[in-house]
């Protein structure tokens, strides 16, 4: 194995510089070596110059060559007692004619040397370094650029022309599109899942107001990484700007993150202009932010795109790496004149598998191009080799859908179970077989997909089957015996079965006006009637309690059931 020591010396021919000793100009590969060997002369010949003098001096044919230094030409000098040893030995004198002879020795092993290491461009050996081909520095100069930069957001437009998606808020002859044309930018929320495109349309703004004459400044936090002292510093420097007529756009990303209270920070400076507001969240901004900011901004609520927005989303984004899409079929009209393009393809990539990703990224953007970009760096070619060719089965195992857009805590987790429900209501057990397995598959906890089918048991199902219920508690029982995943099939099951059976919401719309009459009762509540109270002491047995009571059933025992004033109230419909 070669040491580092032993490694050759990189060709410097080109790079020379002057001895400090003796003037003299030398390569730099040479200059260390010369310059102690310079020294060492000088030192010789101050302390011993006849002793020096007398030296025999060798020809050029008959002197022994020193050595090659083994040292790296990125070092000071040798180490240790090598460099000692080194500098307390004399060496000899040695002409420039002798020197030149060298530097063109060591010149030429060092071409000979490089030569030899590009025929091999894969081979590394310890304590040398092997030079990369022009293809492969390339790639590597590229790979190290698009790792740095998500495609998703190389791909963020900066136009308004080109955002892609949300029409019916953003398109033409809509409000927000009139007022963002006009400059006359409101305070707003945008509230969407992620990747809808919010976080890019407040982008497109803050280069609208860059690029246009209006005299707007653009400040961009995010409350996961900023605190109430840089609003407060933002909201300065807008109180200046609006000295010189200046407006200010602060956005505020992931304002969800800030609490009630520091949400308040906002509402004095958005109520007298000195900012205007745009927010966004992906969680309920009727439960996540102040009442108070609600009213002052108005709430932009975002959807998941289509995958036909996808489609187009991917198919924008294929020339950051020189990619370009075709049709599936082998008809020859379809394939796109690479003519008329602005780059050389060194990727093609089918129709077929462009929409598979759009299918898969649940109508979020990023992960989309995320996910394109990871199949485009995997099938990269060379730079002298042919285009590639990036089919389905390609990226099918290797990239899966790896998640479903749910939070246990969020409006997912109310929207299903409401689905859920109202699917069994309404008797559709296809639907609601595939609400419940929505469920399971998003990761809600099975023992509260019981508690509410207990609930929808009794709700909705009631009387027409009182089986029903016992089903519903059986299977809260069955599975936290069991435990996920096998109990998967067992809250199917109990859906299908409430879904089919028959329906009865006599019970619990009987309960709901007993419930509102007692509510909206004025005055006391009246009294239990005293033969219906409970009698355990003698001086309540005094007082009358319980007296006349019997237990025959109303039409025959000749008493009753409900409270004075109340014995006419019926609760059940005829």
């Amino acid at each position: 194995m070669q040491s580092v020591t032993d490694s050759p010396i990189p060709s410097t021919s080109s790079a020379q510089s002057v001895c400090p000793i003796c003037n003299k100009r030398f390569p730099m590969s040479l200059i260390e070596e010369h310059a102690d060997q310079c020294a060492m002369s000088n030192e010789n010949h101050s302390e011993g110059p006849k002793e020096a003098q007398e030296l025999p001096v060798q020809s050029s044919s008959t002197q022994v060559k020193t050595p090659k230094r083994n040292y790296s030409i990125f070092e000071h000098g040798p180490s240790g007692s090598a460099a000692k040893k080194k500098r307390t030995q004399p060496m000899p004198d040695r002409t420039v004619e002798e020197l030149e002879s060298d530097v063109i020795s060591i010149e030429i092993d060092d071409e000979d040397k490089a030569s030899q290491e590009t025929k091999d461009v894969n081979s590394v050996q310890m304590g040398s370094v092997v030079p990369l081909s022009a293809a492969n520095s390339n790639r590597l100069k590229s790979a190290q650029e698009d790792s740095s930069i998500p495609l998703a957001e190389r791909a963020r437009p900066e136009q308004i022309e080109d955002y892609v998606g949300q029409e019916q808020i953003i398109g033409r002859n809509t409000i927000l599109r009139t007022l963002f044309d006009s400059g006359a930018i409101p305070s707003m929320i945008f509230w969407g899942p992620p990747g809808c495109g919010k976080t890019t349309l407040a982008h497109i703004i803050a280069n609208h107001c860059k690029n246009s004459e209006l005299q707007t400044r653009f400040v961009k936090l995010s409350a996961a990484m900023s605190g109430t002292a840089d609003v407060k510093d933002a909201v300065s420097k807008a109180k200046n700007e609006k000295k010189y007529k200046r407006k200010t756009i602060l956005f505020m990303d992931e304002i969800h993150r800030f609490n009630k209270l520091q949400q308040d920070i906002f509402l004095p400076h958005v109520e007298a202009g000195t900012i205007t507001l745009i927010g966004a969240t992906t969680e309920n901004p009727s439960f996540t932010l102040n009442s108070a900011l609600l009213s002052r901004c108005r709430v932009i609520v975002l959807e998941k795109h289509s995958v036909e927005s996808m489609m187009r989303i991917l198919e924008r984004a294929l020339p950051q790496y020189d990619a370009v899409m075709i049709a599936d079929n082998n008809n020859t009209d379809d394939i796109p004149d690479f003519s008329k393009l602005s780059f050389v393809p060194r990727i093609i990539i089918k129709e077929e598998t462009v929409r598979w990703l759009a299918e898969t990224c649940d109508g979020d953007a990023r992960i989309g191009l995320n996910s394109l970009q990871l199949a485009l760096r995997a099938k990269a070619p060379l730079e002298n080799e042919s285009p590639s060719v990036i089919s389905l089965e390609d990226i099918r195992e290797g990239i899966k859908k790896s998640h479903l857009l749910y939070d246990r805590k969020g409006d997912q987790h109310y929207d299903l179970i409401s689905a859920l429900h109202k699917s069994i209501r309404a008797s559709d057990d296809n639907a609601a077989l595939y609400w419940v397995t929505r469920l399971i598959a998003s990761g809600e906890d099975p023992r509260y997909i019981c508690r509410r089918m207990i609930r929808m048991a009794s709700e909705d199902i009631g009387m027409a089957d009182t089986n029903a219920l016992q089903v519903a508690t059986t299977t809260l029982a069955a599975v936290q015996a069991v435990g996920m995943p096998e109990a998967d099939c067992i809250l199917a099951h109990c859906a299908v079965y409430l879904a089919r059976t028959s329906k009865s919401r006599e019970v619990y719309e009987a309960f709901k006006t007993c419930r509102t009459s007692i509510e909206n009762w004025k005055g006391p509540m009246p009294g239990v009637p005293l033969h219906l109270r409970n009698a355990p002491t003698k001086l309540m047995k005094d007082l009358q309690y319980g007296v006349g009571y019997n237990y025959l059933q109303k039409d025959e025992s000749g008493l009753t059931y409900m409270p004075e004033g109340l014995e006419d109230e019926k609760y059940f419909s005829d």
